[in-house]
This record gives structure tokens, C-alpha cells and sequence, in this order.
């Protein structure tokens, strides 16, 4: 626009037309991490099943109520699916909560380098191969004494 509109305008509103400079304002990009849009995410699919395990029971209640008055059979075909999808709601639920687990722990591997055996030779193939072991136990009880003989 021309400062003659500005002027016009000014003048059709009794006003006085003051033109400011525009300031575009840099967008600042912000960096969510991958483990708060995983909170987040949980915590809202736990907020939108429990919403959703709400509703069912508040729906339960009223077509248990219809049921009761009509005698319909239908009706309680209806509360039996109602209550067979709530039911299936909570196993989500619970699901939701073993699979946050298993991403979220962190799997510990224990590595033993350099292990040092204290004792003997004889003693490790003891431990190692006890069927070959010095201090096996003998089976065979009939064992002669040479000094009872005499």
C-alpha cells in the first residue's frame, strides 16, 4: 500500500497510522528424546485404556439395567459382549505394562576375565571331573581287612 491509502485510512477512522517494521522471530527447534516421547506415549495409551475401562463398566451398569427390565435377550447378549471387551481392555492394560518392561530394562552381561584358581592341580580336576575324583566315595562295602584274617 501507498502512504496516501495509510493517509485515507487514517483519516476515515480519525486515527493516526503509525507503520513499524516487521521482526520475524527465529524458530527454535526443540529436541524431544526418543525415552520422554516413550513416557509420553505411554503414559497417554494407559490413560486412553483406563479411560476406555471406565466407560465400559458405566456402560455395563446401564444395559444391565435394561436388561434386567425388559427381559430381552438380546440385551444380555449385548452385556456379555460388553463385559467380554472390558475384560480384553484390562488384559491390554497389563500387556501395556509387561511390554514397557521388556523395553526398558537393560539387559546386564557379566563378563569374569581373568579368573584366578587358588588351590592345586589335583584339587581343580576334582572339581572339574568328579568321577575321576581322588576322594570319591566308594560304592563297594565289601572290603576285607587283612588284619582281621589273622
Amino acid at each position: 500500500m501507498s502512504d496516501s491509502s495509510y493517509d485515507k485510512i487514517s483519516d476515515a477512522l480519525d486515527t493516526t497510522f503509525e507503520s513499524k517494521e516487521i521482526v520475524k522471530k527465529e524458530i527454535k527447534e526443540i529436541s524431544v528424546s526418543e525415552e520422554d516421547r516413550f513416557k509420553k506415549d505411554f503414559s497417554d495409551v494407559r490413560a486412553n485404556i483406563r479411560e476406555l475401562i471406565g466407560t465400559g463398566k458405566e456402560a455395563i451398569d446401564g444395559i444391565l439395567k435394561v436388561a434386567t427390565e425388559g427381559d430381552a435377550p438380546r440385551a444380555y447378549e449385548v452385556v456379555s459382549q460388553l463385559l467380554k471387551t472390558v475384560s480384553e481392555m484390562n488384559h491390554d492394560l497389563i500387556d501395556l505394562h509387561k511390554k514397557t518392561k521388556e523395553i526398558t530394562k537393560e539387559e546386564v552381561i557379566h563378563n569374569t576375565q581373568n579368573s584366578i584358581y587358588v588351590g592345586s592341580t589335583s584339587d581343580l580336576q576334582d572339581l572339574i571331573n568328579s568321577s575321576r575324583s581322588r576322594k570319591k566315595i566308594i560304592q563297594n562295602e565289601n572290603i576285607i581287612d587283612h588284619d582281621e584274617q589273622a
